[in-house]
């Protein structure tokens, strides 16, 4: 069965700059509309080993999950009933994990480094979505964003305890205090889902310099005024989270559902 091109269906940008405090940029995107693959990964670590976190993450999920789904349609059911697609994510996800965590361990100017990671993969008038850390995913849709992924992060935790109001999360000072990254531990469990999608979708993923400095209000202005234009979008983005401060680096990817995508099968 031949791969399907979804370039028609699905338009995807993306957008990273350092921002206005750091001189290195530890995030790092892959996008690639013609397989519905987007993948974001924000680093962590001294001695630019965030950046060799971000990077390699990016590259491994991207490499094995072209190769996967170049070899085997994410539609098909796997053994367990689920889509194929959700558990070759999670299986990719591990290994890549797994390589990480022993580059770290190897190499002492790497020790303690890891990355968060949100990664989509669209098929099927579908996507999946996993996800590690506080990377986030959302969806505008009918002029409404919605927060698709839940951050593993300690303030994360205070809301959900109710130890502190969702105001004084925005004033927080441990907003960047994650609880689950890609490749700290020899283990991680990623977060995973999926979601059915409609024509007019817009799918925003982005590293915690956008989401620390622009409220939903904010970024749901840009979205609905802008993603006619995903590019100008893209870079309008970025723009406001500078303008706000730009303290971290910053990141987005826009995946625009132009039309529904079904699957071929077999006759």
């Amino acid at each position: 069965m031949a791969k399907i091109d979804l370039s028609a269906a699905i338009e995807m940008v993306s957008c990273s700059d350092p921002g206005r405090v750091r001189r290195n940029n530890e995030d790092a995107v892959y996008a690639n509309a013609a397989s519905g693959l987007a993948i974001l990964a924000d680093g962590m670590g001294g001695h630019n080993a965030g950046e060799v976190a971000s990077s390699m993450a990016t590259t491994a999920l991207s490499s094995e999950l072209e190769h996967a789904f170049g070899k085997r349609p994410p539609h098909l059911p796997a053994a367990n009933g689920h889509a194929w697609a959700r558990e070759i994510v999670l299986d990719v996800i591990a290994r890549t994990n797994a390589a990480v965590h022993l580059a770290a361990n190897n190499n002492s100017s790497y020790y303690g480094m890891g990355t968060t990671v949100v990664v989509v993969q669209f098929y099927d008038n579908r996507l999946v979505a996993a996800h590690v850390g506080d990377s986030r995913l959302y969806r505008l849709r009918d002029d409404v964003l919605a927060q698709l992924t839940r951050d593993h992060s300690l303030l994360q935790e205070q809301l959900d305890r109710g130890l502190i109001t969702p105001d004084q999360a925005r004033l927080s000072p441990h907003k960047n205090l994650v609880t689950r990254a890609l490749g700290v531990d020899a283990d991680v469990e990623a977060e995973i889902a999926e979601y059915e999608t409609r024509p007019g979708d817009v799918y925003l993923l982005c590293s915690d310099g956008l989401s620390d400095m622009a409220d939903d209000r904010e970024i749901t202005a840009i979205l609905t005024a802008m993603s006619p234009n995903l590019s100008l979008c893209a870079t309008q983005l970025v723009q406001m989270a500078n303008e706000h401060g730009g303290r971290d680096n910053v990141s987005v990817i826009l995946a625009k559902v132009r039309e529904p995508f079904p699957a071929e099968r077999a006759r």
